[in-house]
């Protein structure tokens, strides 16, 4: 078998409308192997990173539905189905999944590792999140049910799986009875760092505006509290949020990343209100300096150091999803503001800088295609 810089690689990612978490971790393979084929279930074209663009991209029947980008999570009970394409020869097959990409089938005897950012959590823990409960409850019950068995049947398709995170890690052995190893995805901490000027009195969320994220926490606390609070971000709950907001609440939408940078640059601290599997854009602002207060569950326990456990804190954890305990969380960090040390914020963040995803991550896959090839020997 080959080394692995000469490897036929097959690419198979969830879907290709934006740059998120998971288009950053991919941009790092295309990167890699540009000679790739990319598969993924739909691609609006111009929406992710040139580096993506340039790959060749084999979609789904999905794409050709009209203006799917509007709706297509609303397709979850085709997706599965979609991926069943037939992959080319290949050396080696590398998904990048929070859907249905690990559900691809490998050529026979051909590696399929996964790094997963989470287990299908539309299907598994975050079902109140994603589905209202009424008179079709019933109906959600038994598609969820149906696509929990479908994940856990072709998870046994993939060789080796990568969790984003120990709490990933710990869903994963849950969901599909399977062991993981942990590779924190890349944090651009080149781009995302500090400035010289002055920190002003506004807090920042930086969010899809979905259900999950509960931007609505932040909405209500700072609006109980009189607090200055900028949202940056758009999504299916923005209208819902613009009408619980108060005079003191601004809405940017969508903005561009040097726009992202220059409000971490200058908030008070970034509220991070969600339960999320890793959470990139803590690690972004405690990069450029600001403090993150956040939900204690999840991937954040992992990348946010919390008052008062630390010298050095980078912090605060709120322990439940209510504005009341968001709002003691904000009261606590004012307290203790000037307790947050800046640099002290960069060098915590530095830890999960993009040199060092690509270091940990090549190193185990290389380590696979060793292994595949002392076996074939």
């Amino acid at each position: 078998m080959p080394s692995l810089d000469d490897c036929r690689v097959v690419l198979v990612h969830d879907w290709l409308t934006g740059m998120r978490g998971g288009e950053k971790v991919l941009e790092v393979f295309c990167r890699r192997w540009p000679q790739a084929t990319l598969y993924t279930l739909l691609h609006k074209r111009g929406s992710v990173s040139p580096t993506i663009e340039a790959l060749v991209t084999r979609t789904s029947y999905l794409q050709w539905l009209p203006r799917v980008h509007r709706y297509y999570r609303y397709l979850l009970p085709l997706m599965p189905r979609a991926v069943g394409w037939r992959l080319p020869d290949c050396d080696l097959v590398l998904s990048s999944s929070h859907c249905v990409a690990k559900g691809v089938q490998a050529p026979a005897g051909v590696p399929h590792v996964c790094y997963c950012y989470t287990p299908m959590r539309y299907a598994w823990h975050m079902r109140d999140a994603y589905f209202q409960r009424g008179l079709k409850g019933w109906l959600v019950d038994r598609l969820l049910s149906h696509l929990r068995d479908w994940d856990c049947r072709t998870a046994q398709g993939v060789t080796h799986f990568i969790a984003i995170s120990a709490t990933v890690q710990e869903r994963v052995r849950q969901c599909y009875g399977r062991d993981s190893v942990v590779i924190h995805p890349p944090v651009d901490t080149e781009f995302y760092t500090p400035s010289h000027v002055a920190r002003e009195d506004f807090y920042l969320v930086l969010s899809a505006l979905a259900p999950y994220k509960r931007v609505d926490l932040a909405v209500a606390a700072c609006a109980k509290l009189g607090r200055r609070l900028v949202i940056i971000g758009t999504g299916q709950d923005e209208k819902k949020l613009r009408r619980l907001a108060r005079s003191n609440v601004q809405f940017l939408g969508w903005q561009a990343d040097d726009v992202l940078r220059d409000h971490l640059r200058r908030c008070r601290a970034l509220l991070f209100p969600g339960e999320e599997d890793f959470g990139i854009v803590p690690v972004e602002a405690q990069a450029c300096g600001a403090p993150v207060i956040a939900y204690g569950r999840g991937g954040a326990t992992e990348t946010v150091v919390p008052l008062p456990k630390h010298p050095c804190p980078t912090g605060v954890w709120f322990e439940e999803q209510t504005t009341e305990c968001l709002s003691q969380a904000i009261q606590e960090f004012e307290r203790h503001e000037d307790t947050f040390d800046p640099a002290a914020l960069r060098r915590h963040a530095l830890q999960f800088n993009s040199l060092r995803f690509e270091r940990e991550i090549f190193a185990y896959l290389a380590a696979v295609v060793a292994q595949k090839s002392k076996k074939a020997a």
